[in-house]
């Protein structure tokens, strides 16, 4: 399975990459992020909210675990399983918003990732210094090995 990378200098480069993904985004869209605390997670979350037209202020769902939000095009599911055990990330039924029709971001991914779909975008998130970030992403399945493929070509993603 193919990884991608991307350095972002600033965080305005996080964005930059959140909106190339998000020109890309179908329904049932499943991005996974994960990395230190401070890495970024929620800036690049804020960053996709934004890129696919949500107005509203989006912050981590920490202690709420999902927040649901409209967006333009989508409805976007920001999730933090950081707080869950997976028994309890299964009982909440998340896999409705896996399969649904909007844009589902889980933080902390990897706490559950025996319950995640098998088809999904997971981004792993490394700081390189103040306000520097690395990016790896793993796509698993259609359309995310596309869309990673085709962010390379056009020299977005090594």
């Amino acid at each position: 399975m193919a990884t991608y990378a991307f350095q972002a200098r600033h965080v305005a480069d996080t964005s930059v990459l959140a909106e190339r993904l998000a020109s890309l985004f179908i329904p049932g869209t499943v991005i996974t992020l994960d990395g230190d605390l401070g890495a970024g997670k929620t800036t690049f979350s804020q960053a996709v909210a934004k890129a696919i037209g949500v107005k509203d202020i989006v912050n981590s769902p920490t202690f709420t675990i999902i927040k649901e939000y409209e967006g333009s095009a989508f409805p976007f599911y920001h999730m933090d399983v950081y707080r869950l055990s997976l028994e309890e990330a299964d009982d909440l039924g998340l896999d409705e918003y896996f399969y649904g029709n909007g844009i589902t971001l889980i933080e902390w991914a990897s706490l559950i990732e025996e319950i995640l779909p098998p088809q999904r975008l997971e981004i792993r998130i490394e700081t390189d210094g103040e306000n520097e970030r690395s990016f790896t992403l793993k796509p698993s399945g259609d359309p995310y090995e596309a869309w990673c493929a085709k962010l390379q070509q056009n020299g977005w993603l090594t």
